[in-house]
Parts: structure tokens; sequence; C-alpha cells
């Protein structure tokens, strides 16, 4: 399988050398569970794009520090392609940003949460089942990252999993559309430092909250397999 990422944001440039670009993230949590893998990488912020939808089996859709309402052409334009992917039935996974895209782009909502910063690792119950969803888990862990939440789903999206602080913390639409709050691809060693980062911004008890979250264990590697599932289903 070959598969597109489709890159929204770099990594800042202190923590780029340790940890790599976005896109090497998802390339190694998906290679620890297939080596076959092949990948290319789109800069879709800066407009590029496969030249051939079919260059690639499925793509997915990073995370970004951008919000999906802001007004920049590059949001506007991967919002085009992300129902041209619906349209040509081509499996697609949106992570955090990703995420909240497909839910604007298909008529629900993306609006600043007023619970404020989620930070560390949350976590999720499942609230519906899918025969992708091997090996099966009633809950979930995964570290996440972020203001946004979905407030409003899209009329043909079924929801799969939440939690009290994020509702919407897992959806999906039809065969075609995986769409996942958490950050998979984050390890608890880049969650920290962006938190110690953000510390000043996130205010010191959501800070410390997040922080002693890391102590909980998460299952990356499961909704790894999950994502590979739905995307060779």
């Amino acid at each position: 399988m070959i598969i597109g990422i489709l890159q929204t944001d770099s990594v800042k440039p202190e923590f780029s050398k340790q940890f790599g670009e976005y896109s090497a993230m998802f390339q190694s949590l998906l290679r620890d569970i297939d080596l076959r893998l092949g990948f290319r990488v789109y800069d879709v912020q800066h407009n590029i794009y496969p030249d051939d939808i079919n260059e690639c089996d499925a793509y997915i859709i990073t995370g970004s520090r951008t919000s999906v309402y802001q007004l920049d052409p590059w949001i506007s334009a991967l919002r085009g392609f992300i129902v041209t992917l619906e349209q040509q039935q081509k499996k697609l996974v949106a992570v955090c940003f990703g995420h909240q895209l497909v839910a604007q782009a298909f008529g629900g909502k993306t609006e600043k949460s007023d619970r404020g910063w989620g930070v560390g690792v949350h976590t999720c119950q499942i609230q519906k089942r899918e025969h992708w969803m091997k090996p099966p888990m009633h809950h979930y862990n995964l570290i996440v990252s972020h203001q946004d939440q979905v407030t409003k789903l899209p009329d043909n999206a079924e929801l799969l999993a939440g939690s009290e602080f994020c509702p919407v913390g897992m959806f999906q639409m039809g065969d075609t559309i995986l769409a996942i709050q958490g950050h998979p691809e984050f390890n608890k060693d880049y969650a920290e430092a962006l938190m110690r980062y953000r510390r000043n911004l996130l205010g010191e008890t959501v800070f410390s909250q997040g922080i002693r979250s890391l102590q909980s264990p998460i299952n990356e590697t499961g909704i790894a397999k999950w994502m590979l599932e739905f995307m060779a289903d």
C-alpha cells in the first residue's frame, strides 16, 4: 500500500531535529506495523498535491496549529481535495486538524471549545464498534493537543468514540473517511516538550494535569492498526 501524507504544518525548528516532521512521525508509527508500506508526502500548506489522485492507495491528513475556520486559501484548497477524495472513494484517515476539517467540509462545525485546551493523555470511550477495529478495544488512550473541537457532525457521519471533554473523538463517513481527534503519531517525549513550550499559554492547572497524564499508557499501536485496517478494507 502507498499512503499519501497531506502535511498541514511543520514541527517547530527547535523540536524537528529530535522528533522529525509530522510526516516522519506517521511513517515511523505505521512502518512499525508493516515494513512494506510506501509513503509520499505532500506539503499542502504550499499547495503541493499529487498530480494524479491514484498516485496513492490512501491518504492521511496531519494535525496543524492552524484552525480550520481560518480563511487561508490553502485550507479552502484542502477542503476541496477532501471532497474529491470522498467522491472518488479514496480512503482517507484525518487526524486532529484533518478530523476537524473533514467535519467542516461536509456540513459539520468546528469551534474553539469552551472546555479550553486538551493536552496530554486523554481517554475516549468506544460508542460504536466497526469490523476494522482490530484489535478490539472498549476505550483507548491517545495523546491530544487541541483547543478546537468538532461541535456538529455532518449529517451522514457516524460517531465512533468520544469523551466528556471531547464528545466527538472519532467518526466515520461511509466506508471512505475515518476522522480521529487524538494524535497516534505523537510520542510522550514530544508531547511533554510541546507542553513545556506552551506552559504559559496553557496555564499552570492544565499544564500540570497534562504532564501528570503522561504516566498513563497510550494505545498508539492499536489505533495505528485500526488506521491500516480501515485503509486496506
